[in-house]
């Protein structure tokens, strides 16, 4: 386990390897799980302060079951988190299919296009990160959970690139913690590397 500040990271977050191979998983994270996308709670009110500008990608059915549900729906184990289309495998709500399969977030596509300044939900931004906020000051979690199947290419492509999971979240991590936290966690993964390298040293 790796500490910064008052996050405690996972070991694999350093060690394993990983970079998304989008024409193999075809963006299945948004669409495989038992609910839609978890929500911090700042980020409900953005989403309604964004959403007349996000309409115009999204699908006509989406947007009848976010008239039907809500721009977000409580689930009981998760908390706010957004809805999804039963009829489409539970896709989220805010993914659409482009010409080669590959479901495309509608916030993000916005906020390429300059639309808007918010990407997506942290969340969906850190896969295959899970982040847990602490409660009553316990320490915030990161953890390394990528899906056996969906996520094995992005797996190997990460091992053919030596890439390593929070160097290719630096992004998500950085908009969540901040400039400093990210190179004190570059720094404690790099000293983990090399004394996990180091001949005799098992963890």
């Amino acid at each position: 386990m790796i500490v910064v500040d008052n996050v405690l990271i996972s070991d694999e977050i350093a060690e394993a390897q990983f970079v998304c191979d989008l024409n193999k998983c075809k963006g299945g994270c948004c669409e495989e799980g038992d609910a839609g996308a978890p929500l911090e709670d700042a980020e409900l009110d953005i989403m309604i302060d964004v959403f007349e500008k996000v309409k115009p990608y999204l699908t006509p059915a989406a947007l009848a079951e976010i008239e039907r549900k809500g721009k977000y729906v409580y689930h009981r184990e998760f908390g706010w988190v957004t809805p999804t289309l039963g009829g489409d495998n539970e896709i989220c709500v805010y993914g659409s299919r482009d010409e080669k399969g590959i479901i495309k977030c509608a916030f993000e596509q916005a906020y390429n296009d300059g639309i808007i300044g918010w990407k997506k939900p942290i969340s969906c931004h850190f896969f295959p990160i899970i982040q847990k906020k602490g409660k009553k000051g316990d320490y915030d979690r990161m953890n390394y959970e990528p899906r056996e199947t969906l996520c094995s290419p992005a797996c190997s492509f990460g091992k053919k690139l030596k890439v390593p999971v929070y160097k290719f979240l630096k992004e998500p991590i950085v908009r969540k913690y901040g400039e400093d936290f990210y190179n004190a966690l570059e720094k404690a993964a790099t000293e983990y590397s090399s004394e996990k390298s180091k001949p005799g040293i098992h963890r």
